[in-house]
């Protein structure tokens, strides 16, 4: 699913990731925790193809069996588009739309008919429990329900990889809680691989593997016991 070895980023002079390898398997649940300044955004963010890494020449990302340091922009761009999900600490939603109408989005910019893109995002909407909030824009909902839709947004174009940055970092306990249980009901259901970047312990501990970072590498691969 994710294969990345000689991972390495500079901004100037200073060095953020120092040779990160990894393999992701398909439907795995993978936690990626360790203080701030590790570089876990960083290579989350490199994972997602949001950002490239400084050594494109003796380096490797492999997503899906495409290598993707290879595409152009453009195809880069729909390739993301198509394949990948993200979900953020800060929702995004853009305020002036609805709720129905930011989780077209993705599907908007696939050329997605409106049609089917529509009754697509009500379905992802309905099966987060936001069947009444079709029409409501973001700052008529609440923490927990703008992140779901943020959640569904990432789901329209039923991507093969979810990944997430801090994605219960904004919401209450019981919200985080409410998150952490959906996104491992959402790969049993839909079958998507999660990498999450996480402070929360609960969440890091749920996961199938978490990956400890430590001054821009990966020092442990930890299997989580499940009780």
């Amino acid at each position: 699913m994710i294969k990345a070895s000689n991972i390495q980023k500079f901004y100037g002079k200073l060095q953020v990731l120092k040779g990160v390898d990894l393999h992701i398997k398909k439907g795995e649940v993978v936690s990626i925790v360790g203080a701030s300044g590790a570089g876990k955004t960083t290579l989350l963010q490199i994972l997602g193809t949001l950002d490239t890494q400084t050594n494109k020449t003796d380096s490797k990302l492999v997503i899906n069996d495409v290598e993707v340091t290879n595409l152009s922009d453009k195809d880069l761009a729909k390739f993301r588009n198509q394949h990948i999900g993200f979900i953020f600490q800060f929702h995004q939603l853009l305020p002036e739309f609805t709720a129905l109408e930011n989780v077209c989005i993705p599907a908007f910019i696939k050329k997605t008919p409106r049609g089917e893109a529509e009754k697509r995002a009500k379905e992802l909407l309905d099966f987060l429990g936001l069947k009444a909030r079709y029409e409501h824009k973001p700052n008529e909902l609440s923490g927990g329900e703008q992140q779901r839709v943020a959640v569904a947004r990432a789901l329209i174009n039923n991507p093969s990889i979810i990944f997430a940055d801090e994605p219960s970092g904004n919401l209450d306990s019981e919200s985080a809680d409410n998150l952490h249980h959906l996104f491992f009901e959402l790969r049993d259901q839909f079958g998507q691989t999660f990498v999450i970047v996480t402070h929360n312990e609960e969440l890091a501990d749920m996961a199938d593997r978490k990956l400890t970072m430590v001054d821009g590498l990966i020092t442990s691969s930890e299997q989580v016991v499940q009780q």
